[in-house]
């Protein structure tokens, strides 16, 4: 048996080489950020339109959660504010579809988020992929912790 460690050193990455090269190629870069762009625009068209649904609404809502982990990891800093606003709007529009039944967007809550997706598609095309999946990852760490917060809340009443 060999004398040497089998543990990994805490600085490296699991990451396949393969799959390293692919999140820093620019060539693989653009068919993912598009297809983001592509979801978060048609969603809010289609919420904007009043053909919204919850699925749309959480696409969105989880586009600009990674656009808001984006701005904590420093693309964008300056953009928060808004980015905060268009969370602002998409609360308002789940408060006004439970109320309501309908998905209506007012125009200061378009005009929110499409400053936002205008914000995000500048995040896109300056992070590199690996930044995005960090983004992405630390998202889902969040709602996943939220979820975890409310199931305990709820345990407690």
């Amino acid at each position: 048996m060999s004398s040497k460690s089998r543990v990994r050193k805490p600085g490296r990455t699991a990451m396949s080489p393969l799959l390293r090269s692919l999140t820093q190629s620019r060539t693989a870069h653009a068919p993912v950020t598009q297809t983001m762009l592509l979801q978060a625009y048609a969603a809010l068209d289609a919420l904007r339109r009043g053909h919204g649904a919850r699925i749309l609404h959480t696409t969105l809502s989880r586009h600009l959660l990674v656009s808001q982990e984006l701005v904590h990891a420093g693309w964008g800093a300056d953009a928060r504010a808004d980015i905060e606003s268009a969370h602002a709007a998409m609360v308002r529009l789940d408060v006004r579809e439970r109320q309501t039944g309908r998905w209506s967007l007012e125009d200061d809550d378009y005009a929110s988020l499409c400053a936002a997706l205008a914000i995000f598609d500048g995040q896109l095309s300056a992070a590199s992929l690996s930044e995005l999946a960090s983004a992405e990852a630390k998202m889902i760490e969040g709602l996943m912790r939220s979820a975890r917060l409310r199931a305990l809340a709820e345990a407690a009443v």
